[in-house]
């Protein structure tokens, strides 16, 4: 057991917790005495008490320092987790080795290891660990021990049937390992994705609360600059006439004078923008989502259908002037040369559609837009977004209510089209906040 005593536990991220390990071994333990009780004691079949025994203690007591050497808290690195679960692996495959090998019902087990190591841990460990269970599985294919069975007979398996057993085994771990490493993979992807997701959206909220910031700094400064003014009069008309101060008592005053003139720029500022800040229009909204992209040589042509007098009117919206300005800017990477935005409204909807001249979505893509890391429109090395930029805004503008629908133009006009539509009540409702 001293081979345990340079195990790093400590790490993070999405690394084994020693707890869960001690768990599922205290589960390994319990069940494996009470199938070798109920075999040996109660059926009475004859089985090897005496290994099996000390190979269940022998885990319950690798299993006991653990949970008195380590806190529970630890997190095993992959090296550490590698080396228990293949500890547990062989523990289990001797202890099957001795009650019968593949033909014992339990023998699909040994790929519980490789499962919970191919859930979390790097392919380089996961890897060695399912070769191990392989050379394992195999080893219990050639078994002298007979399963224990009714005194006086012999269960003899058809060595085909040991085969279709081996096969059985090696066929299931291989998959539920595969698909366990998939689900797990995804989940990362998608849990790291959701929180870039926040990240911007914060940063976008940051960005809009700079005006608020302004003001209150103005305002804050504004009392003790105008004490400063009146102290810096006082003492220009004490000192005026002294050539010795005169000079510096002006300067203090004009540059107090100075400040005081730029703070209440930006109070007014504030103040005139506060309704542009807060209170968007659409053709507003639309404004500055568009401005950011006009200087990058392409044409983008604003096509309104409704009357501005009728249009949505709402609070500010980081996630939906980010979500809109992704989609732009995806499709001012891939234009040619103009990106058309079509904006409607009526009494129920709002849409906004965004169309470019470039090559459109590949097949494939088009399937798998908005998931994390879809990297390309076509299958080339053009660079572009539309990877997790697009997950991101897909997912924001998905909140506020809409529902995108990504498609290729059609007729003999090439290019790609994206739509955004929200109910105009929810849209409003959601700017509102």
């Amino acid at each position: 057991m001293t081979g345990y005593q340079d195990i790093d536990f400590e790490g993070s991220g999405r690394r084994l917790r020693l707890e869960t390990i001690i768990r599922l071994r205290w589960l390994a333990v319990a069940g494996q005495s009470i199938t070798v009780i109920v075999v040996g004691l109660w059926l009475d079949f004859p089985l090897p008490l005496m290994p099996a025994a000390v190979l269940i203690a022998l885990l319950a007591a690798v299993n006991f320092f653990l949970a008195v050497r380590f806190s529970p808290t630890h997190r095993l690195t992959p090296a550490a987790a590698f080396r228990l679960l293949a500890f547990d692996l062989c523990q289990l495959t001797a202890l099957l080795f001795i009650t019968g090998g593949l033909a014992n019902p339990f023998a699909p087990l040994v790929c519980v290891p490789v499962i919970i190591s191919s859930s979390l841990q790097p392919i380089r460990f996961s890897l060695p660990l399912g070769l191990l269970s392989v050379l394992g599985i195999t080893a219990l294919a050639f078994t002298p021990f007979p399963l224990p069975w009714f005194p006086g007979t012999v269960l003899v398996v058809p060595p085909i049937l040991t085969a279709g057993f081996w096969f059985a085994i090696v066929s299931t771990t291989a998959f539920a390992a595969f698909y366990s490493y998939r689900v797990s993979q995804e989940a990362a992807e998608l849990s790291d994705a959701l929180a870039a997701t926040e990240l911007i959206l914060q940063r976008e909220k940051h960005l809009s609360q700079l005006d608020g910031l302004a003001a209150a700094a103005a305002h804050e400064l504004g009392t003790p600059l105008a004490t400063i003014s009146v102290v810096a009069r006082e003492m220009e008309r004490e000192l005026g006439t002294d050539d010795r101060f005169r000079e510096d008592v002006q300067l203090l005053r004009s540059q107090s004078e100075r400040c005081r003139d730029i703070l209440r720029r930006l109070t007014t500022l504030s103040a005139a923008d506060e309704a542009h800040m807060r209170v968007l229009t659409l053709s507003s909204l639309l404004e500055e989502v568009l401005a950011p992209h006009r200087e990058f040589g392409i044409r983008l042509n604003l096509v309104e259908i409704g009357e501005r007098e009728n249009e949505p009117v709402g609070n500010r919206n980081p996630g939906i002037l980010y979500g809109l300005g992704n989609l732009l800017e995806n499709a001012v990477d891939h234009a040619r040369e103009e990106v058309t935005i079509t904006v409607s409204h009526t009494a129920e909807r709002v849409t906004i559609v965004i169309e470019d001249d470039g090559d459109g979505y590949a097949a494939d893509i088009l399937q798998r837009i908005g998931d994390p890391y879809v990297t390309k429109r076509q299958r080339d090395e053009r660079a572009g977004g539309l990877g997790l930029g697009l997950f991101i805004a897909k997912t924001l503008l998905e909140r506020s209510g809409a529902k995108l629908t990504f498609a290729n133009r059609t007729g003999d006009r090439p290019g790609a089209r994206v739509s955004v539509d929200w109910p105009r009540a929810r849209m409003e409702a959601k700017t509102a906040k």
